[in-house]
């Protein structure tokens, strides 16, 4: 680290000699690359017929003089602290909780000859894994009408028709929150479902099933909007937005346009999407409209221009997109790409040695950062400034450089707040089901579905980060939510506060 300081300038200039040595092992390596590369035009076969071989000669001999006043390349390397090893589990750990529907007993054939022979002394168990296949099957509902013995003018007495999520539909709770998460966790297509839907007993057609998707959405929208509201209600958030592929067939049919989910979440509690149309400035104030508190994000200058306009709201930066660009630049500069990036790993090493120990209290944690960050703060930045004057504006050190410093004032206000994280990793996580999703969905079919995937969306993720089986989830909202009024707890059905049914 000290010879990359001299380097660099940020310390006296007695061993600059030193720096300057390994700058030119580097360039070493850059230079035969090149000459192996000319060596292989000259005199391999194909293209190096085509040129010129007097200017490729001439290349090379220049080429060889410059490499050979140099030293051979320096091998760099990196530390970086991997988790333990995950332990194979054997197959009788791996299924342990899975019920035993069926038992086999097994006789050899000379007991089943002659049974008086012989006297059970032990046994041996063994098990095999079975699966029974997704069966669409029929639940009957009888009502019985009844008749007043003694007032026979009054009308039938009969039961009211159970809650249901489609009212005189056909489908029930369970049917439809298989389809929610077979597209939204498993991301099936429609018309995967159905062509699958003939091997369980009867064809489910795409368009009913869309109409589900639509109907399940609107039941879930209401736990939505409360996630939401827990959301901006709080203090610290995280922020992000990805692009989705939109069809509207009403203005541009065959043709489809770019939509975005934006996502907000907070570290240990619900992620929640919201669809829009575009990514200006204005969804932004939209999509945290009353929020107060610390919003974390990347480098958009949306959020900047946000929290400019409002006097509550403190934006702190993402140190993963920071590092991010100088991981890009290794392959251009791995010396000094890799001396930032050992200086940002300092910083992930305390984080994870404060989260080792315990040490949560935000107070303590803001103590701590201010504390034992500084130095590493002032060489990042040295260095950053340094190195920016040192590379071109358009490299990928030099874009580095300028996003690091540009950005530096969001970036060490962590140091003054112990409650966010050093990164919106967590919510990038969030995000990737979608991704996964839209590479087989391709694009949303109309830009009203965009809202109800999102509803969908913030509901099995939330779910995925707590803990719960979505499909346990989804299936009960469905049919709790058609029976209850607004005077029911509806927040006792949001993810953080739901319980499973006995």
């Amino acid at each position: 680290m000290a010879s990359f300081l001299l380097s660099i300038g940020c310390v006296p200039p007695t061993e600059q000699i030193y720096a300057e040595n390994q700058e030119l092992k580097v360039e070493n390596a850059q230079l035969r690359l090149q000459i192996a590369w000319l060596k292989k035009r000259m005199f391999g076969g194909g293209q190096g017929e085509k040129l010129d071989a007097a200017q490729l000669k001439l290349a090379l001999e220049q080429l060889e003089q410059r490499a050979d006043r140099q030293t051979t390349l320096q091998q760099i390397s990196y530390e970086r602290r991997t988790g333990a090893p995950t332990e194979r589990k054997s197959p009788e750990e791996l299924f342990a909780k899975l019920p035993v529907t069926e038992t086999v007993v097994v006789e050899p054939p000379e007991v089943q000859a002659a049974p008086d022979l012989f006297e059970k002394v032990g046994e041996e168990r063994t098990f095999e894994v079975d699966i029974v296949p997704p069966k669409l099957f029929k639940r009957e509902i009888i009502r019985p009408k009844y008749r007043h013995r003694l007032e026979r003018t009054r009308p039938l007495t009969v039961a009211a028709t159970p809650a249901r999520p489609a009212p005189g539909g056909y489908v029930s709770a369970g049917l439809m929150a298989w389809v929610l998460i077979a597209k939204y966790v498993d991301h099936q297509p429609l018309y995967r479902l159905e062509r699958q839907s003939e091997r369980w007993g009867a064809r489910l057609s795409r368009q009913t099933m869309m109409d589900w998707v639509a109907l399940g959405a609107g039941w879930l929208e209401i736990i939505y909007r409360l996630m939401r509201q827990d959301l901006l209600g709080g203090d610290y958030l995280q922020a992000d937005e990805t692009p989705v592929r939109c069809q509207d067939p009403d203005e541009h049919p065959g043709k489809t346009m770019q939509g975005w989910l934006w996502v907000i979440s907070r570290p240990g509690g619900d992620v929640v999407f919201d669809w829009r149309l575009s990514r200006r400035h204005e969804e932004v104030v939209s999509l945290l409209a009353g929020f107060r508190g610390l919003l974390q994000s990347d480098g958009y200058e949306a959020y900047a221009s946000f929290v400019k306009a409002h006097a509550g709201v403190t934006h702190v930066g993402c140190w993963a997109h920071a590092r991010r660009h100088f991981h890009e630049a290794l392959t251009e500069a791995p010396a000094r790409a890799g001396f930032v990036l050992r200086l940002i790993a300092h910083l992930y090493h305390l984080e994870q040695t404060w989260d080792e120990a315990g040490l949560v209290q935000p107070v303590l944690r803001a103590q701590r950062r201010s504390s034992e960050f500084g130095l590493t703060l002032s060489l990042l930045r040295r260095a950053a400034s340094r190195l920016r004057e040192l590379t071109l504006p358009r490299s990928l050190l030099g874009q580095a450089c300028a996003y690091l410093l540009g950005h530096w004032e969001v970036l060490v206000a962590h140091c003054a707040h112990g409650r966010t994280r050093l990164d919106t990793n967590l919510v990038e996580n969030a995000i990737r089901p979608s991704a996964v999703g839209k590479k087989n969905w391709l694009f949303i079919g109309h830009p009203d579905a965009g809202q109800r995937s999102a509803i969908i969306y913030s509901i099995v993720t939330s779910c995925q980060r707590r803990g719960l089986d979505p499909l346990v989830y989804v299936r009960d909202l469905l049919r709790r939510l058609p029976a209850m009024t607004n005077h029911d707890d509806l927040a006792a059905l949001t993810p953080a506060r739901w319980k499973p049914p006995s």
